[in-house]
């Protein structure tokens, strides 16, 4: 919750505002029996500063299954029958406008401060305040289960449903294409009647005339042409933001179980993107617009002399007939370019990312072979795929141009015959071009749109891979956690994988108890962190938290209570400061939480002999600090919300003796009440636990006190070695 100001507080701080809209949007949800989360609701979202701002509103409605449309109007006139809605304030704030009496000049409003109580306002007291904006917030209909099987066909699809929403300016792009295509024909008709009434007849006055109306119909269709090109850009650009978010929303929200195989070829699909940007753009909707208006020329030729649209009827068949027997060549040319790009990514990110590791184990003129080989095979295909693709292109070009040929010599024939007159001809022969041009474009857009259809292919596989948390799912709301854990006969097997890595697991951990994970390489003690985070689903059982299976949670909410620390550390590329605070905004840590986590995980030696300090660059995957180093990174940032559960999976590998037991005596003192799960090869970190947890081959084959365990696992009773 914000802190709260007077009226005349200055206005500097613009996250006020953004964290009262969500506290408003959980009035409104609570109000509409939508209850949800804090987290639930900014759960994905791209906050500003850890808060929710006006122009993300909507989609954080969307989270708790409800619809938001921002809108300007006075207060009076607002429906009352949409109410609730939440009031943009000045200066800076935001409430929850319940009810309007406009006849006894009062309203009833929700401050965020004062929780879900309703307060009784001046309607006066409130205008003055009031911003002219308004979020009105409804609840959408829920579908239950008996309807599973029907599916309307205005469901929204990722991709369609997003160019349908620009309708409108699609439909003004037609109808002025309609405009720019009937203003075409004045050209050859002002050309027509020059050369037949007014050269014979030395008609200047016509002249002049006809002169005047060409120019106005020229000037209007330059600003028509202006005018679609940036409507077009406009719908591109709106489709474009929405569908890069759309694609990076799902990837992240991806179940690590439907998770790719390979980081760089899914990294290319991702990429293919840009075909499908490229494809939108207006060089392609100008052309597919202005096709339908071939049949509108051809008939004017028709028109003006019969026998002169025979060429172009001829010429248009020709054209579509070639590119539509290069369209299966073209398409199969570019999905094997699309796969070879992926394979060459993925072998590229790989090479890049293990770099080191190449050079010490000499393996770069493999490596060499592999991409020449990969780029040879690319470079050939995509040779070919230009190859067709600019012979449709040269074909339709000819095709224009010999078309107009033969309407020249078709229109000879007739003046001879008496049939037609030379403006006829002359303008015959432009319309022809003018017709020949959209079918000469749509044929030269093949080779994009095969290009463009093999991305979205792999895109719609992207976007239909199940995801952590669902549209149509609501979820129990635990802001506080006590840190009891049970594992319920869980069985488990990662995808694609032969053998389970988890097997009738029945474990349970009180809350504030410390336990060790031991066991060796493989046995499953890493995947058990996995779970309890809900990375993955068991496939048998169920993980349950505060007695809580862990899938009635909310993802986001669950992990804000367990502090994590992988057994594979990778950095992002930023500040020590922002990788600590990497799960939250900047203002949802105070500085003495930081400087305590900081002190905690024994990073306090680096930040305070650095010049920079918390403001150090650890660059990429924080390669510019040590091992130990980038562990210590990892402890800070899984303490600094003080959470109830801490998972620490080889929290010291990297570390020297002296840091490690450092790191010991202060995990010793700070995690009295915490339930701490270690998952640890080193028998130097067990004076931290109390009980000790062995496992092998994806049981558990012993579970007791630590000092029972330890000596039996010295004297070989156990059968498994830590």
């Amino acid at each position: 919750m914000t802190r709260q100001q007077h009226d005349d507080d200055p206005v500097d701080d613009e996250s006020v505002v953004r964290d009262e809209l969500l506290a408003c949007l959980q009035s409104i949800a609570h109000l509409h029996e939508h209850d949800a989360s804090a987290d639930t609701l900014v759960a994905g979202l791209p906050l500003e500063e850890g808060c929710l701002t006006p122009s993300v509103f909507p989609r954080a409605a969307d989270n708790a299954g409800m619809a938001a449309n921002l809108v300007k109007a006075p207060l009076e006139t607002l429906n009352s029958a949409l109410l609730p809605a939440v009031l943009l304030l000045e200066p800076g704030r935001a409430c929850v406008l319940v009810h309007l009496d406009l006849a006894r000049g009062a309203a009833r409003v929700i401050y965020p401060e004062l929780g879900d109580a309703e307060t009784t306002v001046a309607l006066d007291s409130l205008e003055s305040r009031y911003s002219g904006r308004a979020i009105y917030v409804r609840p959408r209909f829920r579908f239950d289960d008996r309807t599973a099987g029907r599916r309307s066909r205005r469901d929204h699809h990722w991709f369609w449903g997003v160019i349908r929403e620009n309708r409108r300016l699609y439909r003004d792009v037609v109808l002025g294409s309609l405009a720019i295509n009937l203003f075409a024909v004045a050209m050859p008709l002002f050309v027509l009647n020059i050369y037949d009434r007014v050269v014979p007849n030395q008609a200047t006055e016509t002249m002049w005339v006809l002169a005047t109306g060409i120019f106005i119909v020229l000037c209007f269709d330059l600003v028509l042409r202006l005018l679609r090109s940036a409507f077009i850009d406009l719908a591109a650009s709106r489709a474009d933001v929405k569908l890069s978010s759309s694609i990076i929303e799902q990837v992240l929200g991806l179940r690590m179980s439907s998770r790719p195989a390979s980081t760089g070829s899914f990294a290319a699909t991702l990429q293919s993107y840009e075909s499908i940007r490229a494809f939108i753009g207006s060089a392609t909707v100008v052309g597919l617009v202005d096709l339908p208006f071939v049949l509108l020329f051809a008939g004017i030729i028709a028109l003006i002399a019969p026998p002169l649209v025979i060429p172009v009827l001829v010429g248009i068949v020709f054209v579509l007939l070639y590119a539509l027997a290069a369209q299966s060549k073209l398409h199969e040319l570019s999905e094997t370019t699309w796969r070879i790009s992926a394979q060459r990514n993925a072998s590229l990110v790989e090479m890049v990312s293990q770099l080191e590791t190449v050079k010490a184990m000499r393996r770069e003129g493999r490596l060499q072979s592999s991409w020449e080989k990969a780029s040879a095979f690319l470079s050939r295909t995509s040779a070919r795929l230009r190859l067709i693709s600019s012979s449709v292109s040269s074909v339709a070009l000819w095709a224009q141009n010999s078309v107009a040929v033969c309407v020249i010599l078709v229109g000879v024939y007739q003046i001879i015959a008496g049939n037609l007159t030379q403006g006829g001809l002359i303008a015959a022969y432009l319309l022809s071009s003018r017709a020949m041009a959209p079918v000469s474009q749509a044929a030269s857009l093949l080779a994009q749109y095969h290009h463009a259809s093999t991305a979205l292919e792999s895109l719609e596989d992207v976007m239909q891979r199940p995801v952590e948390r669902s549209a149509d799912r609501s979820y129990i709301d635990r802001p506080v956690m006590e840190g009891d854990i049970q594992f319920d006969h869980v069985t488990f097997r990662y995808p694609d994988e032969e053998r389970d890595a988890l097997r009738d697991i029945a474990l349970s951990f009180r809350a504030g108890e410390k336990v060790a994970l031991l066991g060796k390489v493989g046995c499953g003690k890493s995947t058990l962190a996995k779970l309890i985070l809900g990375l993955y689903e068991p496939s048998a059982g169920d993980v349950r938290v505060d007695g809580v299976d862990i899938r009635q949670l909310d993802p986001s909410q669950l992990r804000r209570h367990i502090g994590y620390v992988p057994q594979d550390i990778s950095l992002f590329y930023g500040t020590l400061r922002e990788n600590i605070l990497v799960g939250a905004g900047s203002d949802a840590v105070d500085e003495a939480a930081l400087l305590r986590a900081v002190k905690l995980s024994g990073l306090d030696a680096l930040v305070n002999g650095h010049p920079r300090g918390l403001e150090l660059e650890v660059g990429e995957r924080g390669q510019r600090i040590s091992g130990g180093q980038r562990q210590a990174v990892a402890v800070a940032r899984a303490l600094v919300h003080d959470p109830r559960i801490l998972l620490f999976d080889e929290p010291s590998s990297s570390m020297d003796h002296s840091s490690e037991r450092a790191l010991r005596e202060r995990l010793d003192e700070y995690d009295h009440d915490k339930t701490l799960l270690l998952v640890t090869h080193r028998t130097s970190l067990l004076p931290l636990v109390d009980r000790v947890v062995v496992m092998d081959a994806g049981h558990v084959v012993a579970d007791g006190p630590r000092d029972k365990v330890v000596d039996a696992l010295r004297k070989g009773q156990i059968g498994v070695g830590a």
